[in-house]
């Protein structure tokens, strides 16, 4: 783990220590409880916005962010796949340095927004790449503790398939001293080397990384049930994994439920779960507004508090 007052770059939850992340926590929710406060951070100063194909909901949080620090947000499109060994990446990279604070990437290629950190001289984040998707994490967090008033000590479950959001929750969780058991069929299972990083990182805290195939033992006693879209293609193997009454049933009386949206009602979650009080969906999207702009000031800044 880097120290997080070193630390330039947002790529992964990893990037941070518990010290960092609970800064970024602190101040995305100060950030939300007076959003008017922080509106000549960014004054004069822009980010670049390095967004592959068509708009995402993460697109519109990150240049909402920018916006509300006072900044312009500079949309530079990535078309398709970055050919060789990124070298247009690097080039893009360098003169952006020195048109911006910082860039902000969304790729399908984890290794594009890791060549743009190679090469920039100025902080690159994550806004959502295939292995990770690190700014939803922290605003996964930031919702647990606006409901629970903790983080240390909750238990969280993750059913269905494990993408980049399972990778970067699992990360976040184990830094932030939340124990997570995550079920998936057996063919897809969160990144193993996520896995093996955020196990040592857990047992500081006492905590455990699980994996499993049954969700209800998944879920058993959780404080949290996650769960993400399904691939199309994988729907009828995740059937079981469904997200339904009966499932959070299984969970703690005061569990939530969590999932990052966009959500298919009827697949991965039923429409009684995701639209019941138990939901905490559309807070969690509310919620990566702060954190992003916790993100980019922190970052840009260099401030990490006392």
């Amino acid at each position: 783990m880097r120290n997080p007052t070193t630390t330039r770059d947002f790529l992964r939850p990893a990037d941070l220590d518990a010290r960092g992340m609970r800064h970024l926590l602190r101040l995305a929710a100060a950030m939300k409880a007076a959003p008017a406060e922080w509106s000549e951070t960014l004054s004069a100063r822009t980010v670049a916005c390095a967004f592959a194909g068509r708009p995402e909901p993460a697109d519109m949080s990150f240049e909402a962010a920018i916006h509300r620090l006072g900044g312009l947000p500079l949309r530079t499109p990535l078309e398709g796949r970055p050919p060789g060994p990124h070298a247009s990446i690097a080039d893009m990279a360098r003169v952006l340095s020195g048109y911006c604070a910082a860039i902000a990437v969304r790729t399908d290629e984890h290794a594009a927004v890791e060549a743009y950190a190679a090469a920039s001289s100025i902080p690159v984040i994550n806004a959502l790449t295939d292995l990770h998707h690190p700014c939803q994490s922290l605003a996964d967090l930031l919702t647990l503790r606006e409901r629970f008033g903790r983080l240390d000590g909750l238990r969280m479950a993750f059913v269905g398939h494990a993408s980049n959001v399972a990778n970067s929750l699992i990360e976040a969780c184990a830094i932030s001293g939340i124990g997570i058991a995550v079920a998936t069929p057996p063919d897809a299972e969160p990144d193993a080397a996520v896995v093996t990083r955020a196990r040592a990182e857990a047992m500081r805290f006492g905590e455990r990384v699980e994996l499993m195939n049954d969700p209800r033992e998944a879920v058993a006693g959780a404080d949290a049930v996650y769960t993400t879209a399904w691939p199309s293609h994988d729907a009828a193997e995740l059937a079981p994994y469904r997200v339904d009454r009966a499932l959070m049933h299984a969970a703690s009386p005061a569990a939530v439920f969590l999932h990052c949206l966009p959500a298919g009602r009827g697949e991965e979650v039923t429409a009684e779960v995701l639209d019941g009080p138990r939901s905490l969906a559309i807070q969690q999207a509310h919620n990566r507004l702060p954190v992003e702009q916790a993100v980019l000031r922190t970052l840009i800044t260099g401030d990490w508090g006392s």
